[in-house]
């Protein structure tokens, strides 16, 4: 998949903003890598109240439902530093029967594109997570509002 592909103008993606704060660098000022996949992890758990309108903390502990992380693609394109504000858009590429894909794009305050990944999850229950179990509708329908046409 091409994860420099343009949205769609009638794609409306998740969005928000966080500050990177110092424990997110490394000793040259730029965001540790391994962390893009933390602040992509908590933009997608600050998602659900948007889309299935329940805290994450419901999605697996009232629901039952995991969404472990199953297959991820990443490209670098330009550093975010301490004090810079990550802005990320989630969009829904894909709902399959038991799975769902995901492009993640993060830009800092002035609209340069530095991280972007194509992240795809599995659904399980969480008595029992490495069995796969169908997406239920009421996912599929909070997806929806952010899923690529």
């Amino acid at each position: 998949m091409d994860m420099k592909k343009t949205r769609p103008p009638f794609c409306v993606p998740f969005t928000s903003a966080r500050r990177i704060d110092f424990p997110l660098v490394d000793i040259a000022g730029i965001v540790y890598y391994p962390h893009y996949w933390d602040l992509a992890h908590r933009f997608f758990e600050e998602s659900w109240e948007s889309t299935c309108d329940m805290h994450y903390h419901d999605v697996l502990h009232k629901k039952k439902i995991a969404l472990p992380l199953i297959h991820s693609e990443a490209e670098f394109h330009h550093p975010l530093r301490y004090g810079d504000v990550a802005h990320c858009e989630i969009e829904v590429l894909k709902i399959g029967t038991t799975s769902i894909t995901w492009r993640y794009r993060i830009s800092n305050q002035n609209g340069v594109l530095c991280w972007s990944a194509i992240q795809t999850t599995v659904c399980t229950s969480m008595d029992a997570v490495t069995a796969k179990k169908p997406i239920p509708d009421w996912m599929k329908k909070g997806l929806s509002r952010i899923l690529e046409n």
